[in-house]
């Protein structure tokens, strides 16, 4: 019996042991496959971290590029499309004359991937007419971008600087080669009669480069200070100074200017210096070209926010087609005629730029052989004129 109870003794001993070294290498197996999922999970939380990370960074990267005002498209490799922004969008569109951009950009898109960055001047007849600059970049990994840049305005202000240039030029030649030409024959001169006429002459064309550079300057200080003094100005005032300044040339020739009654409680708001010159351009201009003997007349009217100042001529009057160009620098309907009365093609463009700068317009309505109505059209001063709409 004791030999049975000892044998059971040890086969229990014997289980537990077993039963023991099978739970220590279970809890073993189990710690490290917890310690492999441990890692795993770790890894996993650092992925998802990254990857959080990537989203904002592109996120930011995305927001930050639809601020910026030019187009930009980037290209991962093998040339699919990773990003496009609303200004590119813009630009490019979706119209059959901008499937010549898109294939412009994918040739710039390709040189720039393949390491050889290439800038490119594309013109779209429109309408609009644009001209679009595309620049491309290389980015690592084979990928590229390209920046696209609506360049017609910079390409516009360039065409004008050089007609500026051209046209300033041509009318400083002009006077110039007749002062030498003059000069020249003055000093083989003997005749005191003619001599004085001669002198005449060179005074009549150092007038003329006087008024130039004069309309030149005052031109280069509207545009360079388009801000202006905003204080209220008497339209009666500004009109009569305006005529005091025309007075002589309308003597010479013979034209009456005829200024209706303005209301004293008229008042504009700006720079009386500014609108004294230009409504004296217009006269100027409107006296220059009347007939000897005939008249300009003068007229106000206010519809409460504004005063229009008109002035009418019975002169040559001004072709339609015409019109639409008369405000440009140095533009003139008959350049022959422009040089014979003493005209610089400044005048109505300085008119344009006084107006703007006041918050206004100027107008023009013409029938060539009839006569023209040059209106300027200002801000009036914020208080009660009366029941008066019109005077004149």
């Amino acid at each position: 019996m004791e030999l049975v109870l000892s044998g059971i003794a040890l086969v229990a001993t014997t289980a537990a042991a077993w039963f023991a070294l099978l739970y220590v290498r279970t809890a073993r197996r189990a710690d490290e496959q917890l310690e492999v999922v441990t890692k795993r999970l770790d890894r996993a939380d650092t992925a998802l971290a990254a990857l959080a990370g990537a989203e904002e960074r592109s996120a930011s990267l995305g927001s930050t590029l639809e601020a910026v005002p030019l187009g930009v498209i980037v290209a991962g490799p093998g040339g699919r499309e990773l990003l496009r922004n609303q200004a590119a969008s813009r630009l490019l569109g979706n119209r059959p004359a901008d499937a010549l951009a898109t294939g412009a950009v994918t040739e710039v898109m390709a040189a720039a991937a393949g390491g050889a960055p290439a800038s490119r001047s594309l013109e779209l007849f429109g309408p609009p007419r644009r001209t679009l600059s595309l620049t491309g970049v290389t980015l690592p990994g084979g990928a590229g971008a390209v920046i696209v840049e609506d360049v017609s305005e910079r390409g516009r202000l360039e065409a004008v600087r050089r007609d500026f240039v051209a046209n300033v030029s041509h009318e400083l030649k002009t006077p110039v080669a007749a002062l030498g030409l003059l000069a020249e024959t003055l000093a083989a001169e003997d005749d005191l009669a003619v001599v004085r006429r001669l002198v005449g002459r060179m005074q009549d064309e150092a007038f003329r480069v006087n008024h130039i550079i004069d309309d030149l300057l005052d031109l280069s200080r509207l545009e360079g200070e388009p801000t202006v003094t905003h204080e209220p100005v008497a339209v009666g005032a500004v009109v009569a100074e305006a005529v005091e300044h025309v007075r002589r040339a309308a003597d010479f020739r013979e034209v009456r200017i005829l200024v209706g009654e303005i209301p004293r409680s008229w008042n504009l708001v700006g720079d009386r210096r500014q609108l004294v010159s230009a409504f004296a351009n217009l006269l100027e201009n409107a006296v220059k070209y009347s007939g000897e003997g005939s008249e300009v007349s003068v007229r106000a009217r206010t519809d409460g926010s504004t005063i229009s100042l008109e002035v009418e001529d019975h002169g040559i009057g001004i072709p339609s087609r015409e019109l639409d160009r008369i405000f440009e620098r140095f533009y003139r309907v008959d350049r022959g005629r422009g040089r014979g009365t003493g005209g610089t093609g400044l005048g109505l463009s300085i008119v344009r730029h006084i107006a703007t700068n006041h918050g206004g317009d100027v107008e023009v309505s013409s029938v060539e052989g009839e006569g023209s109505t040059f209106t300027l059209v200002l801000p009036a001063e914020a208080r009660p004129m009366g029941l008066v709409a019109e005077a004149g």
